[in-house]
């Protein structure tokens, strides 16, 4: 029989998919599986040519059928395997269910008016992910959860200013609209992709505060900790040089297509854990 899970996390090629590759088998089959459950969960709200009303009624089911998964028993097989990696790793089960929560997030809200609104749907759809994962890396320091915290809020906004283009063509415009106003930037600039001066140091200004979150997450995490998040790690590097890429675009995210090969990933990902092999 397929590994579900490990079939759902290879078909992503996502970064996840190459940061974790390198972890040990169990911990390996956990991160699938967690990434598995990510995933599904995501795609419940990308569905575009489904109505929002029965996107909520996915996602109502979808959070009932972990319930029994970790309750008793699903009729989804992830699930179940799921609530076997939560009770293996001991995972806190609040992260799972705000992600839930921000799923519904970008359902409710096609906007966002500040930054701290900003930085909560962020925290909702990333930094729980990162709670979820240190769980399966193992840690010493409570401080491994600011880095986690941290760590999905750079993420996040790097996503969300490689996407900008993307998620506009689907109705979305994450970055706030305090900060549109504030470089002369309009929501309908945005919407037929105008490439000025004004976008550029909006743009610079995103790419900043990412990088603030990027170095956070690095300040938080202890010494004794960083061998045990290489894979986290890896996805640090990988993000962090998706940053430079739109820098090195001169923050043109409209007509460049940011990305980091495979070949680049996979080289990253080997080389932080070949550093924490032999440094740590």
């Amino acid at each position: 029989m397929k590994d579900i899970a490990k079939e759902i996390s290879k078909k992503s090629r996502s970064s996840f998919y190459y940061a974790f590759n390198l972890l040990p088998a169990e911990q390996r089959d956990a991160m699938n599986t967690v990434y598995a459950f990510c995933r599904q969960t995501d795609d419940i709200v990308d569905e575009g040519s489904i109505a929002d009303e029965i996107k909520y009624e996915k996602l109502r089911r979808w959070r009932i059928e972990l319930e029994k998964s970790i309750s008793g028993h699903s009729d989804y097989l992830i699930l179940n395997k799921l609530s076997n990696t939560i009770q293996r790793f001991n995972i806190p089960l609040e992260p799972f269910f705000d992600l839930l929560k921000g799923m519904e997030m970008d359902l409710q809200k096609k906007r966002y008016l500040t930054f701290n609104d900003l930085h909560n749907y962020c925290y909702h759809v990333a930094s729980t992910v990162g709670l979820m994962c240190i769980e399966i890396f193992g840690y010493r320091h409570p401080s491994a959860k600011d880095f986690a915290i941290n760590l999905g809020i750079a993420l996040q906004l790097t996503n969300i200013l490689r996407d900008v283009k993307k998620d506009a063509e689907k109705g979305r415009i994450y970055l706030p609209q305090q900060e549109l106003k504030q470089f002369n930037y309009n929501e309908s600039d945005l919407l037929n992709n105008t490439f000025n001066e004004n976008f550029q140091k909006m743009m610079k200004y995103q790419v900043e505060r990412a990088r603030e979150y990027f170095d956070k997450a690095t300040a938080c995490l202890n010494l004794e900790d960083k061998k045990a998040m290489f894979a986290a790690r890896a996805m640090q590097h990988i993000y962090y040089r998706m940053l430079n890429k739109i820098v090195e675009a001169d923050y043109d995210v409209y007509h460049n297509k940011i990305r980091i090969s495979t070949f680049k990933k996979v080289g990253i990902s080997v080389g932080v854990w070949a550093k924490y092999r032999l440094v740590y």
